[in-house]
């Protein structure tokens, strides 16, 4: 019989810990929270301190009656719940069932931390078992309780003000303001016309190149319009340039730390198009364990859950050995890379890191799905060069000058050359650049320059102009641009902004963004994030109840408190309490404040087509809409239509999108129809609702793959980024990101091309062969 029980959150991290461990061990899974406050009401006592009234959470009685039994059994029982805040408050709710009345009287229980699944860590863990922490549990009951009290009296307030259904959260209702915000800078900004100017120049040694003006007369290049562009070029057209210096300098790319929780849902989201939520689901795998062939369930990453870059030695050794023996000497650094902690961050959890170092991902590819790949193969390799010494670039900038203007003109191209890979070799960390909403200058508007080659140059050499395909001048090439608005927010910017701002921490990115979305207060187009109509009139109303709770200082200031609950230095009821007052008042001046339900619109002058009566203006799930107000009467006339509301105040119907078409429907053979919905438009049945069959539209290209016969269709993926594939799916899996255009390619002769579209080239058509064909047209 087992002499030890130990309780984790996970049955996948309990059958791991048991492949590590004896017969004189028991393993159980409280699978998540087995309580927390009641869902029917406030469940925290306003006048006795902020008690919380914990109840068993529904279906998990018979969890606790399980662990309790197997408790009486053993000598001795180590909670393992995860190592944070929730873990700790798990742990706290379980030791409270196992030593209250009647339970648990012989024997020890023992709070125990693994930061990893692997057999030495636990063994080491359970050799030195601890307490609970209280402080963490104090912590994560001040963060709930003050959750529940802006969840359950803030949402009943949308409910009365706005809209049943709704949710006001303490975090969530911030982030849907940045989004807010962010939409409201993009509908302000007014778009700047400006020119660039770019000359191909050559000299005595091949090949030519591309210099950029930078300056004239001293002062910025600042072109304005198209008539003093082509001044510049009329001055510049037909003279011969002088190099007038060259600046040659070696830079180094220090390699950046090992990933935080924060950093590799970023990372992730641009590399790998994970959500946030994707991320944490799968390194929550990784961390409990995979099957690994003959190894068995194998934790292959440190927790997840962290905001503290640092390494244990162990760890640093085991990436010197993989780096010396696979990169070689010149990869390893004298000492160790050390990196600097943020300033709230704890240190009880290392970075997330590999299990270990010499477990590439190649190895185990085998026993991993392609998503835990991805990101198993993400982590190690930010691992691995966070180890490793820097890059080494050459980097030459070049000012040349046309002769015999009557202004200076300085004409500046760069060419940046890897020396050394250095940590390149292995990892290359991401970006996510915004649009410039101003005139970028002083830089190559482009165009990635790491790999601009250069001609050999001297100072004082003569260049001269060179005509190439698709100039208006010879040599010469002026180009229009407009400043862009700043971005909508994706998932890697926001929780930028968070982290940067402060609100909610890393752990709580996650679920942060998944409500919003879930919630419709925000939905994603195109994979960045557009405040709904929802959305919007629940940020204006709050913003003007509840100034401070929305204020993004107030809630960083917040968190900080929850930090110093859990550092000792400040009592949970306090930090509830310095909350709690202002919210107070907040609440109070919210209720006199009119929400949509409390302005009565008058019925509009636009009769209901189907019975007459004058259509009224009602408030739904996706925002307000016309209804007519016999829809309570018998029989009840269900029309409604959408609207718009013009600047001189009228209002005018928005027809419902229904555009026939001479397609017939399979199955009933009416004519199909053209209707939008949230993934775009689609073919519908006409005869609606008696036949509900719908169809993508395709888009007159046929499906390339030999004998398949289909047509390729728009579709969009959940995380609303547009594709496109085959008709006949999943009989045929064709599929392609870039739209294509029924056009056959001229000189390969495929039979479609392709449109790409990026930030820096614009768009433009080419053969969808690429690499063979080469073949482009001007978008």
């Amino acid at each position: 019989m087992a002499k030890s029980l130990i309780i984790v959150e996970s049955p996948t991290k309990a059958r791991t810990i048991t492949k590590y461990l004896g017969r004189g061990y028991s393993v159980m899974a409280s699978v998540g929270h087995v309580k927390d406050l009641p869902t029917s009401k406030l469940g925290v006592d306003l006048d006795n301190d902020f008690e919380p009234q914990y109840v068993t959470i529904k279906g998990k009685s018979k969890v606790l009656a399980d662990i309790k039994k197997k408790a009486q059994e053993v000598d001795t029982v180590f909670l393992a719940p995860d190592p944070d805040r929730e873990g700790e408050a798990i742990a706290w709710h379980i030791a409270q069932e196992l030593h209250g009345k009647g339970k648990k009287k012989d024997g020890k229980v023992y709070r125990v931390l693994f930061n990893e699944i692997t057999e030495s860590a636990i063994k080491r863990a359970l050799k030195s078992p601890g307490e609970i922490d209280m402080k963490l549990v104090q912590a994560q009951q001040a963060r709930r309780v003050l959750d529940r009290i802006v969840g359950y009296q803030g949402s009943q307030l949308l409910w009365k003000k706005v809209r049943r259904g709704l949710s006001m959260g303490r975090v969530q209702s911030v982030a849907v303001r940045l989004i807010c915000d962010r939409e409201k800078e993009r509908e302000a900004f007014r778009a700047e016309e400006y020119w660039s100017i770019v000359a191909l120049l050559a000299g005595d040694n091949p090949p030519a190149f591309e210099a950029k003006l930078h300056s004239m007369n001293g002062q910025d290049a600042d072109i304005g319009t198209g008539e003093r562009a082509q001044q510049i070029l009329d001055a510049v057209q037909g003279k011969s340039f002088v190099v007038q210096s060259i600046e040659r300098k070696e830079k180094k790319r220090n390699p950046v730390a090992p990933f935080i929780t924060s950093r590799l849902q970023q990372e992730a989201a641009r590399k790998l198009h994970f959500s946030p939520k994707k991320t944490m689901t799968l390194a929550q795998q990784l961390y409990e364990g995979i099957e690994i062939g003959a190894e068995g369930p194998t934790g292959l990453i440190t927790y997840m859950r962290t905001d503290s870059p640092r390494i244990s030695q162990e760890a640093t050794e085991d990436a010197r050995v993989v780096i010396r023996e696979r990169f070689g000497v010149e990869y390893l650094p004298a000492t160790p890379n050390v990196y600097k902690t943020q300033k709230a961050a704890q240190e009880a959890h290392e970075a997330i890191r590999p299990t270990s170092a010499a477990r590439d991902p190649e190895s185990i590819r085998q026993y991993l799905e392609q998503d835990q790949y991805n990101l198993y193969k993400l982590i190690w390799n930010r691992f691995i060069a966070s180890q490793m010494v820097p890059a080494i670039m050459d980097v030459t900038r070049v000012d040349s000058s046309p002769m015999g203007t009557p202004d200076r003109y300085v004409f500046r191209t760069t060419g940046t050359v890897v020396k050394f890979a250095g940590h390149t070799a292995v990892y290359l960390e991401g970006t996510d650049k915004e649009l410039p909403s101003h005139k970028p200058k002083n830089e190559q508007e482009t165009d990635d320059e790491s790999d601009r080659q250069l001609p050999a140059l001297r100072e004082g050499e003569s260049l001269h102009l060179v005509a190439q395909e698709a100039q208006t001048l010879p040599g010469l090439v002026s180009k229009q641009h407009f400043t862009q608005p700043p971005p909508r927010y994706n998932e890697a910017l926001l929780i930028r902004e968070l982290e940067e701002k402060g609100i909610g921490r890393p752990s709580t990115y996650a679920s942060i963004i998944s409500t919003i979305q879930d919630r419709k207060y925000v939905e994603k187009v195109e994979g960045r994030f557009l405040p709904t109509e929802t959305g919007r009139t629940v940020n204006d109303f709050l913003l003007k109840g509840f100034p401070d709770l929305l204020d993004t200082e107030f809630t960083s200031h917040m968190e900080e408190q929850l930090d110093e609950v859990e550092e000792g230095t400040k009592p949970w009821v306090s930090a509830v309490r310095d909350f709690y007052t202002p919210f107070v008042r907040e609440m109070e001046l919210a209720q006199g404040i009119p929400g949509p339900k409390d302005i009565v619109e008058p019925p509009t002058n636009l009769p209901c087509e189907k019975c007459g009566r004058m259509l009224e203006i009602k408030w739904g799930r996706n925002g307000k809409f016309l209804a007519c107000p016999a829809y309570k009467d018998d029989p009840p006339c269900k029309n409604t239509q959408n609207f718009e509301k013009l600047p001189d105040g009228t209002i005018k119907i928005v027809p419902k999108l229904e555009e026939t078409t001479d397609e017939k429907c399979e199955k009933c053979s009416s004519p199909m129809v053209v209707k939008s919905g949230r993934f775009g438009k689609f073919l519908a049945c006409s005869a609606y609702p008696e036949c509900k069959t719908t169809k993508a539209i395709a888009l007159g290209v046929k499906c390339p793959q030999p004998g398949c016969g289909g047509d390729l269709v728009q579709k969009r993926t959940k995380k609303g980024r547009n594709f496109y594939s085959c008709s006949r799916y999943p009989q045929c899996e064709y599929a392609l990101w870039d739209r294509p255009i029924n056009k056959p390619c001229p000189k390969c002769q495929a039979p479609f091309l392709v449109e790409k579209v990026s930030k820096q080239a614009g768009r433009s058509v080419q053969c969808r062969n690429e690499d063979e064909c080469g073949y482009r047209e001007a978008g």
